[in-house]
């Protein structure tokens, strides 16, 4: 059987995970990635053995830089199954016309809107709704991290509420235009925050309200979850439940903080040091008076990698059940 051809657009902090995650699979490979600019990571594509390709009124200034482009990106289109947009939030509905004029199947990313692709994804919540569509949005990192803990607490116990409050990162590492350096943001000013609507996009049903701060960080965003189900059930009940969930993972053993989760992602080996799963401080879930609490940390460069590899999978119709293709994705990238 052939492997499905993905072109990546944009080969930034998403991007080029996507690629390399999605080179390692046995049923896809890369056919390209885009860039804009000669700058590191585009020398690091070619590197890599990526075709790189970029927008043809910038191929002359790709090659001055040192960069031979392989075309443009509606090139690399045409050479594709499937595209995976990974381009600044807002450039969304420009590309989707683009890919639609080509006839190329898309993903885009969590920065774009729920109503550009019309189906949001996350492999555990919905991945059989996925299949065969031309259009998909993987939600953003944060969504991904609420979904992976909610939609297992909805099936085994129902729930009847979540308030969520997310201390967000400042920015990746590698981003020097953004703040705050000394500072506690509340974003917005104006409750509830988009996080709980964006579950909703997954899983419509679900009682939902965040809140949100911006806190003077790049290594993770931190999320204190606070549930109220429908059964009845014990602290162990949930950790067991946690425990079987392949994208979840528990910390302790001394870690106390964001920065030692991604110092274990290097320790473990990890590409870039990077933490796939959702982070559980096993010892923080509670269940007291009916309601459950806990402390999870979400690495907002990473978690949602290995939701793109399902998302082609399932909307190339590779694998019917999501969670066989969960299985294959975590084999192949160590989770």
């Amino acid at each position: 059987m052939s492997k499905v051809k993905v072109a990546i657009n944009g080969f930034g902090t998403i991007g080029k995970r996507v690629a390399d995650a999605v080179q390692m699979q046995k049923d896809m490979e890369i056919v390209g990635i885009s860039k804009t600019k000669p700058n590191f990571e585009a020398f690091t594509a070619l590197d890599k053995g990526y075709s790189v390709y970029a927008p043809a009124d910038k191929i002359k200034d790709m090659e001055k830089g040192g960069i031979k482009a392989s075309g443009s990106i509606e090139d690399m289109i045409q050479a594709a199954d499937i595209v995976v947009d990974c381009t600044p939030g807002g450039l969304g509905e420009e590309n989707k016309a683009m890919y639609e004029k080509a006839g190329v199947k898309a993903i885009w990313q969590g920065g774009e809107e729920h109503e550009l692709a019309g189906f949001s994804f996350n492999a555990v919540a919905n991945y059989e709704e996925a299949l065969g569509l031309d259009f998909a949005r993987v939600v953003s990192c944060n969504t991904t991290g609420l979904c992976r803990v909610i939609y297992p607490l909805d099936q085994e116990f129902g729930i009847k509420k979540v308030r969520v409050t997310l201390m967000r990162r400042a920015a990746d590492p590698n981003d020097v235009k953004k703040g705050p350096i000394n500072a506690i943001v509340p974003s917005p000013i104006k409750l509830p925050s988009h996080h709980g609507p964006d579950v909703k996009s997954v899983i419509p049903h679900i009682n939902i309200t965040s809140t949100a701060v911006i806190v003077s960080t790049t290594l993770m965003h931190l999320h204190s979850l606070n549930i109220e189900m429908n059964k009845q059930c014990t602290t162990d009940d949930v950790v067991d439940l946690f425990a079987a969930q392949s994208r979840i993972r528990f910390v302790g053993q001394g870690i106390t903080s964001t920065a030692e989760i991604m110092e274990l992602g290097k320790d473990l080996g990890r590409p870039r040091g990077d933490m796939w799963e959702n982070c559980i401080w096993d010892k923080s879930i509670t269940v007291t008076e009916g309601e459950l609490y806990f402390f999870q940390a979400i690495h907002q460069e990473s978690d949602v990698i290995p939701e793109n590899v399902d998302a082609i999978r399932a909307m190339m119709e590779l694998e019917s059940n999501g969670a066989r293709s969960i299985e294959k994705t975590n084999k192949v990238m160590g989770i």
